[in-house]
């Protein structure tokens, strides 16, 4: 329905705080005179667009200076009116609200994801200063988003993905849950239509089914409701139920993406029980226990342990006698306001807090957020660093001191001593997992005991590796840091190096005597000082040449107008490597043995040129080759190899061998492999529930047909199901 001004009038009438009505109507009537000649997509006049975005600030309970500035949010954007024009009428902080939610234009910025990211530095910054801009840009993305039917296909799209990728991990993040919900749903709606149809096909049939159970003439929802009310209504003085069906892409990310059966799936049906104080929270909890079945190990504890974004509740998952699983949240009035409306409930139950103290603790995330880009150089990295440190799920853990500490899911060891200090990560020899010694790239979990283990060794510093470990901006840029910092002249010739290797993957031919000159615009574009600062950064991994590499190429060939392609060809040499592998064309170049298929002598091999790693060989039927061989971008990356006949290497070959679990099986394997002359590299056993073992043997061989001959004598053990040499 189109948004009128006697809607926006009415909403304030009941609203339940007072509003300056006069501010608004003056809002109104201006940005109604800035859009009088401009229409929707849709063919409505825009200003139905802004008042739409005033009534979802107004349910939300924002100011009269957010839902003015809601109704100007578009006005320097899309119309001759400029900032100054907004703070004549309306005042600083007004003007501030609208061009923080303002995109940026008219700037030299040279690809649609460049101008992405520097809009969302902008909105990040602002959001920094006053947290209602986010607020303000949320409410206009959920309107654009709830009449997106009107874009292009195309439109749509992108829209939805940067949706899923920003806004919906933002409203999380300021624990807007109502508002994520929806922006997740609409997108996944046009990201994927089929799985969403699908999901609500199943969610029909099951509500189909719970039909057939004897209900009376409640749903199943409104069943469990009553019954809840019936045993708590004597335990306390106020008490609010409702329930709830999950959201489809929340169903989406469990039984989709994380490969779950629809039977594993618990939560589709949850009750929420709302009362007045934490102590009636846990009495209920024990009554839910009793009253129904727990699901062991489906219990969490929100409200003694809240979430980053401040949610509070308990969280328990239990069946009915019905069989039928459901989820119980159980909150307080006040935690409900903040998980409903998160850092809007400042404004909607608390008045007169925009320059509280607690709020700028709540959001000190985003200057967190902001402090962690000033590295990057590299928009892909940005966008990284926001989808990590916003979006992802978290795991919480504990110091050895009792201290609560969040991490995306995913977070090492590493990422813990990072949290904690950058020197404590620096200095990191090593990591306990509840008092015992643990690898520093293990993945944490929700409840362990994180300690770091330091050295007082003054030269002591991180390891390169550690950057492809890490799962947070933070750790990498600190590790970055200290790269940048105390090793400049390794990564200055590092870096050079790098530069030369990628020149030589994409025929083009520089001499190093030519690269100031060359690289001098590159290095400016991408906001260094100097040649020597870029050639650094590539050296401690704050700039990866292949995200570059389209504009070195560019400039290279503007350099060289008169050539269709480099002059620079490969040295009709065919280079022989420590892999007894011949490359066709390269001489002196790093050949390795792909570990995602481990070719060996007798196999047809191919060489793919990697980044940074020179030439990797692929059987030719690997499936990471047929996968490639799809993308043009990488078909000319292909290179002819061949393995030297005379070459006396023995490659690794590992075989998974199915068998019967007896007392003999591993000693006859050892034994076999030991009589056909077969060094074993490594053997891993493991014991499967159905009384068959399963034996992992990574062989020493020099060709297939040895390797031929191995297989076909273990075959003949007695209790032998299967070999196989595919991981």
């Amino acid at each position: 329905m189109t948004a009128d001004i006697s809607d926006l009038l009415s909403a304030i009438h009941n609203a339940e705080r007072s509003y300056d009505v006069s501010l608004i109507v003056k809002a109104y009537e201006f940005a109604k005179t800035c859009h009088s000649d401009q229409k929707r997509l849709s063919g409505e006049p825009y200003i139905t667009h802004p008042l739409s975005v005033a009534l979802i600030l107004l349910d939300l309970g924002m100011d009269s200076s957010s839902i003015a500035a809601g109704l100007l949010h578009d006005v320097i954007e899309d119309t001759k009116t400029s900032k100054q024009n907004i703070c004549e009428t309306f005042g600083e902080d007004i003007a501030f609200l609208v061009d923080g939610a303002t995109k940026l234009k008219n700037i030299p910025l040279h690809t649609q994801e460049e101008q992405q990211i520097e809009n969302l530095r902008k909105m990040l910054l602002a959001m920094s200063q006053d947290i209602r801009v986010i607020i303000i840009k949320l409410a206009d993305r959920l309107h654009n988003m709830r009449t997106a039917d009107a874009w292009p296909e195309q439109k749509r799209r992108d829209k939805s993905l940067e949706t899923m990728e920003i806004y919906a991990p933002l409203a999380q993040r300021l624990g807007m849950t109502a508002i994520k919900e929806e922006l997740e749903d609409i997108s996944f709606r046009y990201l994927d239509p089929i799985a969403y149809d699908e999901i609500t096909e199943v969610l029909k049939q099951k509500r189909e089914l719970t039909r057939s159970i004897n209900f009376g003439n409640k749903t199943y929802i409104e069943y469990i409701e009553q019954k809840v009310y019936d045993k708590v209504k004597d335990m306390v003085s106020r008490v609010k139920i409702s329930g709830r069906i999950k959201s489809h892409y929340g169903i989406y990310r469990k039984v989709y993406m994380k490969g779950k059966g629809w039977d594993e799936v618990f939560d589709i049906y949850a009750i929420r029980i709302i009362v007045n104080t934490v102590l009636e929270c846990y009495s209920i909890l024990g009554a839910m226990h009793d009253m129904f079945t727990p699901i062991p190990n489906r219990f969490k504890d929100y409200i003694s342990t809240p979430k980053p974004n401040m949610y509070q509740s308990l969280h328990t998952t239990v069946i009915a006698a019905d069989g039928i699983p459901f989820e119980i949240q159980i909150r307080t009035f006040e935690m409900h306001y903040v998980a409903e409306y998160g850092i809007a409930a400042h404004w909607k139950y608390k008045q007169g807090v925009e320059k509280n103290d607690d709020l700028a603790k709540k959001v000190a995330w985003i200057r967190h957020i902001i402090e962690l880009q000033q590295e990057a150089k590299n928009t892909e990295d940005i966008m990284n660093s926001i989808k990590t440190d916003i979006g992802s799920e978290e795991v919480f853990v504990f110091t050895p001191n009792g201290e609560v500490k969040s991490l995306p899911v995913g977070s090492t060891i590493i990422d813990f001593a990072y949290l904690i200090h950058s020197e404590i990560g620096h200095k990191m020899i090593g990591g306990k997992i509840n008092g015992k010694i643990a690898p520093i790239e293990t993945k944490l979990k929700t409840n362990q005991v994180v300690e770091i283990i330091t050295t007082k060794s003054a030269s002591h510093g991180p390891s390169r590796n550690w950057l492809n470990i890490v799962k947070t901006t933070e750790a990498k840029n600190k590790i970055k840091s200290w790269f940048k910092k105390e090793k400049r002249p390794e990564n200055i010739r590092g870096g050079i190096n790098e530069l030369k290797k990628e020149l030589l993957r994409n025929d083009i031919n520089l001499d190093e005597s030519e690269f100031e000159e060359f690289f001098k615009p590159i290095a400016t574009r991408c906001q260094f000082n100097s040649v020597e600062d870029f050639y650094a950064a590539i050296g401690y991994g704050g700039v990866i040449i292949s995200k570059i590499m389209p504009n070195i190429k560019k400039l290279y060939f503007k350099y060289n107008k008169n050539e269709s392609r480099p002059k620079f060809v490969f040295q009709p040499n065919n280079f022989s490597s420590s892999t007894g592998v011949v490359v066709e064309g390269i001489d002196h170049c790093l050949v390795s043995l792909a570990k995602c298929c481990n070719p060996i002598p007798g196999n047809n091999i191919v060489g793919f040129i990697t980044r940074g790693s020179g030439v990797s060989v692929h059987k030719t039927n690997c499936q990471n080759v047929l996968n490639a061989q799809k993308d043009e971008a990488k078909i000319d990356r292909f290179i002819p190899v061949y393995w030297q006949m005379s070459s006396n290497n023995r490659y690794i070959s590992t075989l998974h061998i199915l068998a019967v679990n007896n007392d003999e099986m591993i000693f006859q394997t050892t034994s076999t492999l030991s009589k056909l002359n077969v060094p074993i590299s490594e053997l891993n056993v493991k014991f499967l529930e159905n009384e068959n073992i399963k034996i992992d043997v990574s062989i020493f061989i020099h060709h297939v047909s040895e390797l031929k001959e191995v297989i076909w004598q273990l075959k003949k053990l007695n209790g032998v199901i299967s070999i196989d040499t595919k991981s």
